[in-house]
């Protein structure tokens, strides 16, 4: 099993938009991912699980966050493609795409007015707890996952389908 979490971006709006940014967003969410999976490869047993970290944010359309979100969308289509490449050693490739999490990192970053405001589009009016996210790793690790194969799972709390 491997879980590829890589992941790091800042706001920027479109038309302010640096390549230092880009390059910085997309190094780590889409060549960061790419190279530690391609890794990982020959030391991976068949019929594994691997599965990487998406993000909301590139199936919800946040204002200013366009190229996080897309250095996150590229996640789907590696899925994808590895899928097909990798099914003779019936490996599966899955993209598990949390909302907010309340974690010590997002506590540093939020001061209580932002934080109101990412629990705002959630239906239950609270961030996600990190064992939330953990129980669907531990799915997507285990066996039990043996027929889920190519897909984006989201534990969002139900952000993007509102």
């Amino acid at each position: 099993m491997l879980w590829s979490s890589a992941g790091g971006g800042e706001s920027s709006r479109l038309g302010e938009i640096t390549e230092e940014q880009f390059d910085a967003a997309f190094s780590i969410n889409a060549r960061g991912t790419l190279f530690t999976v391609q890794k990982a490869l020959p030391l991976f047993n068949d019929g594994g699980s691997i599965f990487m970290t998406g993000s909301n944010a590139s199936l919800r359309g946040y204002p200013d966050w366009s190229v996080y979100a897309g250095s996150k969308a590229v996640l789907a289509a590696y899925a994808r493609v590895w899928v097909a490449e990798l099914r003779d050693r019936r490996i599966r490739v899955n993209v598990l795409t949390p909302g907010s999490v309340t974690s010590p990192m997002m506590e540093s970053v939020l001061d209580p007015e932002m934080k109101a405001q990412f629990e705002s589009v959630i239906p239950r009016r609270e961030m996600g707890r990190p064992e939330e996210i953990a129980s669907v790793a531990l799915f997507l690790a285990s066996d039990d996952s043996s027929y889920v194969n190519g897909m984006e799972l989201v534990a969002d709390g139900g952000t993007t389908v509102i």
